[in-house]
């Protein structure tokens, strides 16, 4: 979701924590559009929204369970009320807004929109990330602010333009203000509505969107026709000479066939050329020492300090402008992509890392490089990512890598042949400061 820039302004940044302006459905690239007139309508649970079956090919039985935290176990009438919580814009102080706005069944529980709108059409920096699996994160958020999806699901309700209530106290005297909630309430947890209560019943319902069932799921249990033979030497390519291994694997030695991520930040050269990270990270030096969690929250999204990154939890200059690696399954139907959804197809995606994109990036990845990978080679690791896409978002999938495909056969704005082929650019030197 969204934030605003109060947090930055309050420490006297004005100019870093200008609000971003809103914008519409248009072109990722674009980086002003026009405020959105009328609020859209809450996305329902739908059949997508329901908590899903644990009976999935694929699905690790054991992590799963270690997933649900002791003081917050599993009921079926708390996942309910969560779910009923989740899709309802009473939560937001206007009423327009709900965790499904961002976070929509139909779109596997994303948004469809380069970064997300909030109440009154405000727009922040960052893509909606999938709930979808969200329960195996061992941080929440692109930069890793929330432990947990209680904490995760907190946030959002009292930043400013997401779904902009005052305090999680008026958040939930709304709820509370309904006699079905207040029953509910008595019944999952024995007392009146709460905060603490109100996002443990939001975490319950996250936790059951388990998604795996895939043509690649199949493939690794055994049936070698699940996926073509394009896919199948995609995956080969993405743990050897497209090296994506370095980031999406527990381990470079370990092929990971559950959740494609090593669970760390990485700067990957997004954002860079758009903003001096350098001038950023000084200007933030106050707000980061704070340490104040909503301060944060609100900076980070919605001002340039959101090309930051893990740097405002962190306070460590090498992860100036690091994000977390994602979770890659349903890919196919989550973009666009990247933290601050500024590439529209899967083909930019991998034109951006074949190039070995970020110059003039004194804190880019040292696994970041130029990786010679021929078209034939893209479109193999682009059909092995689609071999990602579960089941349930099997149409959507097809639907979208074709739109994408067509998109690529005539727009490539990151792809640079000449790059990807030669040596790796001189990298500058980190300015060597800490705040």
């Amino acid at each position: 979701m969204v934030a605003t820039a109060t947090a930055a302004l309050s420490f006297g940044l004005e100019e870093a924590g200008k609000p971003a302006r809103s914008q519409t459905r248009a072109a990722p690239n674009e980086t002003a559009r026009p405020a959105i007139p009328n609020p859209r309508p809450i996305p329902e649970a739908g059949s997508l929204g329901q908590p899903k079956s644990l009976d999935q090919v694929g699905l690790p039985a054991e992590l799963t369970r270690q997933a649900i935290p002791p003081d917050n176990p599993q009921t079926p009438e708390k996942i309910a009320l969560g779910e009923k919580l989740f899709f309802d814009g009473r939560l937001s102080v206007d009423g327009t807004v709900a965790c499904s706005t961002c976070h929509d069944p139909a779109r596997a529980f994303t948004d469809g929109l380069p970064t997300s709108i909030g109440v009154k059409g405000g727009v922040g920096q960052r893509n909606a990330p999938t709930v979808l699996n969200a329960l195996y994160n061992k941080t929440q958020f692109w930069d890793g602010r929330a432990q947990t999806l209680e904490e995760q699901a907190a946030l959002p309700i009292t930043n400013p333009i997401e779904m902009g209530q005052p305090s999680m106290d008026a958040a939930v005297a709304a709820i509370a203000a309904i006699e079905e909630y207040r029953q509910a309430f008595q019944q999952v947890f024995g007392r009146a509505p709460n905060g603490t209560d109100l996002v443990r019943a939001i975490a319950s319902y996250e936790r059951t969107q388990v998604s795996f069932d895939s043509p690649f799921d199949h493939f690794i249990a055994g049936d070698k026709s699940a996926i073509d033979a394009s896919a199948q030497r995609g995956w080969d390519l993405f743990n050897t000479k497209a090296r994506c291994n370095k980031c999406h694997a527990l381990s470079e030695d370990r092929r990971d066939v559950t959740n494609f991520t090593d669970h760390q930040f990485h700067n990957i050269g997004i954002g860079i050329l758009r903003h001096n990270v350098v001038a950023l990270a000084r200007q933030a030096e106050q707000l980061v020492k704070s340490g104040r969690t909503e301060a944060i929250d609100r900076a980070a999204i919605a001002t340039s300090f959101s090309a930051l990154g893990r740097f405002l939890i962190s306070k460590q200059e090498a992860d100036t402008a690091a994000f977390k690696t994602p979770n890659i399954r349903n890919i196919s139907v989550t973009g666009p992509y990247f933290h601050d959804g500024s590439q529209e197809t899967l083909w930019d995606v991998i034109d951006h890392y074949n190039k070995g994109d970020g110059l003039q990036n004194p804190y880019l990845d040292q696994d970041i490089q130029p990786l010679s990978l021929t078209e034939p080679e893209i479109d193999d690791l682009v059909a092995f990512m689609a071999s990602l896409t579960s089941s349930q978002y099997r149409e959507l999938g097809d639907k979208e890598l074709a739109r994408q495909r067509e998109i690529a056969g005539t727009k490539r704005p990151q792809r640079d042949t000449v790059r990807a082929f030669g040596p790796k650019p001189p990298q500058p030197a980190p300015p060597g400061r800490t705040p």
